[in-house]
């Protein structure tokens, strides 16, 4: 009997939740089509219509138009009615940005300030910079899903500590620490770890993907079937630490020679422009000598890198980060790149493509991932 309870409720809710998915992605629907769609009951339908319009979540005050007879009645989803917010903390700056249950970016903020976990001002404009997101987005207290915290290090699956921080040398740092002054649910992520579940979430048709954060680090993301494979010891995806040089004389921030990260990092660019990466890139559309050659070494080693994570998994791959934001117009130099070195029969332009957030990925990422857990409650 027990067990039997058990099925039917779980039955509702993905019925439920099905129609709820069924309105998001056709946008405007009326009843019959959903249960032509989702071959579904008129009653079931009627019914979890009802549930999720009490619960403020879909719109029933528009009509669709018909050539003959009564319009019926248009069915589409509050796009607000529910907010997360994201908050990326990175050596300079804070930025942070409410999403919607869309997964727009509705609000965004930056702030310029130096990373320093163990200042209680720090901590303090940490929790003004939500204070302030969450304002300016008009979100009542109880429409708000979550904040999420997204960070250049690795965290524990629970999001609780820093397992690895060595980037802003925050290792061991906490959740409760560092979220001192959120009052509101939180936990922290690894940021290149949100930052690649925000460019698949919602995307049809590109549930594998990796993921490269071309950042101030180096960081990546393997995605498999829409969810991020973090490894035994949640070190998946970090390809920032590949040897591509064993003689080099670069040292990485962990202590070895010849790391990815040492070659590609944003740094490696904008060090010629005092940090300034859109200056850089100003630059080399002028031809400018330098910023011609730094770019020129700096695609050389990411088309190896390329080449080297197509072989390994053999799905898309996204780049991504600060770098990634402005890789468009560069995209033909880099396939021609990557081709030349490819092993195997394929164009580089069916697999490799710019990232989708070309501003404040990780903190969206970190927002959507409390969009996709409520829609799992519903």
């Amino acid at each position: 009997m027990g067990n039997r309870k058990v099925v039917a409720t779980d039955i509702k809710i993905r019925n439920r939740q099905l129609i709820y998915q069924f309105i998001r992605e056709q946008g405007s629907v009326s009843k019959q089509d959903i249960v032509f769609g989702l071959q579904l009951s008129l009653p079931t339908v009627t019914q979890n219509l009802q549930n999720l319009k009490k619960q403020g979540l879909i719109d029933d005050s528009q009509k669709i138009k018909n050539t003959g007879g009564r319009n019926a009645t248009a069915y589409t989803y509050i796009r607000d009615a529910k907010v997360a917010i994201g908050v990326y903390i990175s050596a300079h700056h804070m930025n942070g940005v409410a999403v919607d249950l869309s997964g727009e970016e509705i609000v965004m903020v930056r702030k310029r300030i130096k990373f320093n976990l163990d200042d209680d001002e720090y901590l303090r404009q940490l929790g003004l910079i939500v204070e302030e997101i969450k304002e300016k987005a008009g979100v009542l207290d109880e429409n708000l899903l979550g904040v999420g915290i997204g960070l250049p290090g690795l965290v524990s699956e629970d999001g609780e500590e820093v397992l690895y921080g060595l980037t802003l040398n925050f290792t061991g740092k906490t959740r409760a620490q560092i979220a001192k002054y959120i009052p509101y649910r939180n936990r922290l992520f690894h940021d290149s770890y949100v930052a690649g579940y925000a460019e698949v979430w919602n995307s049809e048709g590109l549930e594998n993907a990796f993921y490269i954060s071309l950042s101030n680090s180096i960081g990546g993301s393997v995605v498999m079937n829409g969810e991020i494979y973090e490894g035994s010891s949640h070190k998946g995806g970090e390809i920032g630490h590949m040897i591509v040089e064993p003689h080099s004389e670069k040292i990485c921030y962990c202590g070895g020679r010849g790391c990815f990260d040492t070659v590609c990092n944003a740094g490696v660019l904008d060090h010629y422009t005092d940090g300034n990466l859109e200056k850089f890139f100003q630059l080399l559309e002028q031809k400018d000598e330098t910023a011609v050659k730094l770019w020129d070494e700096y695609l050389d080693y990411l088309s190896a890198a390329v080449v080297n994570i197509r072989v390994l998994f053999d799905n898309v791959i996204i780049l991504g980060g600060y770098v990634g934001a402005y890789i468009d117009n560069y995209m033909e130099e880099l396939y021609q790149r990557v081709d030349q070195r490819f092993p195997f029969d394929e164009s580089a332009r069916d697999y490799l493509i710019p990232c989708r957030y070309k501003v404040e990925a990780a903190a969206a990422g970190a927002a959507i991932s409390y969009i996709e857990e409520f829609f799992g409650d519903i």
